[in-house]
């Protein structure tokens, strides 16, 4: 009778197909995982740079309707791995101007922000920048931005904060029964919404700037001073500006003009 010899090798061959095969699986699920988050980490990166873009042109969307009462414009945005805050009268701003006691303006304004992951874009902690304006509270010319828009990092959040500071122009020198006037136009553009409203992850939408309301404060006249100077508080930042009012000896009495344009922000979900 012959013996049957038993043996290990068609065993051990089939082992190591079992523990081949696993790892594969391993090393594919770990190679596919990290793809997946870096192809999610440069999607986040492309959002906020377009973002970026959309906060620029709603900013032509709300000039545009500044001075156009109940105009409406809009932008295009797209936040899937953001968030987008309408946040109403919640900056206090005030308006004083040195020589003139009485002339003065209070109120609360709104911003919008968007906040992403510092996941996806790491700036760097104190990172601070601005895309549009910069730290001052108050221009004087048409050449500077009237929008602000400061990129900064806290903790782990990229925020894009966007807020409108004022813009004082002149004096426009008009003669009136027989005197010379100055006017001085203070532009101010209140951001504002009907309730405090978050956008997270709704995908593609329009942002609506509306004009609902101008009015007009109009303080004076007063005798003219050579200079003046402005102080704008806004947020708890202090700037000021100082103008030459009387340069020529020209200009016998001025009148300040406060023209607040009340732009109603809301957001328009895209139905897909």
């Amino acid at each position: 009778m012959r013996r049957v010899r038993k043996t290990t090798r068609a065993m051990s061959n089939a082992v190591s197909m079992v523990i081949i095969t696993a790892a594969t699986i391993v090393l594919v699920l770990v190679a596919s995982n990290y793809a997946y988050q870096v192809l999610e980490h440069q999607r986040g990166a492309s959002e906020f740079d377009a973002v970026k873009k959309s906060f620029i042109a709603f900013d032509d969307a709300v000039r545009d309707v500044a001075l156009d009462e109940h105009g409406s414009r809009s932008a295009h945005f797209t936040v899937s791995y953001g968030m987008l805050e309408l946040v109403p009268n919640s900056l206090p701003l005030h308006v004083t101007v040195n020589e003139y006691f009485d002339v003065s303006y209070s109120d609360n304004v709104g911003y919008v922000r968007y906040t992403l992951p510092s996941d996806y874009v790491n700036l760097g902690s104190n990172y601070k920048e601005y895309l549009l304006g910069d730290n001052k509270t108050v221009v004087n010319s048409t050449t500077e931005d009237l929008a602000c828009a400061l990129i900064d990092q806290e903790s782990s959040q990229i925020r894009l904060t966007f807020y409108y500071r004022v813009r004082i122009l002149g004096p426009n020198i008009v003669q009136v029964n027989g005197s010379m006037v100055g006017y001085i136009e203070i532009l101010i553009i209140k951001l504002t919404a009907s309730q405090h409203s978050v956008g997270k992850g709704v995908g593609r939408f329009y942002l609506i700037a509306k004009n609902v309301n101008i009015t007009t404060e109009s303080f004076g006249p007063y005798d003219a001073y050579d200079q003046i100077t402005v102080n704008v508080t806004l947020g708890g930042v202090s700037t000021s500006v100082n103008m030459n009012l009387n340069v020529k000896g020209q200009v016998n009495y001025v009148v300040f003009n406060f023209v607040i344009a009340e732009i109603s922000v809301s957001i328009r979900n895209i139905k897909r």
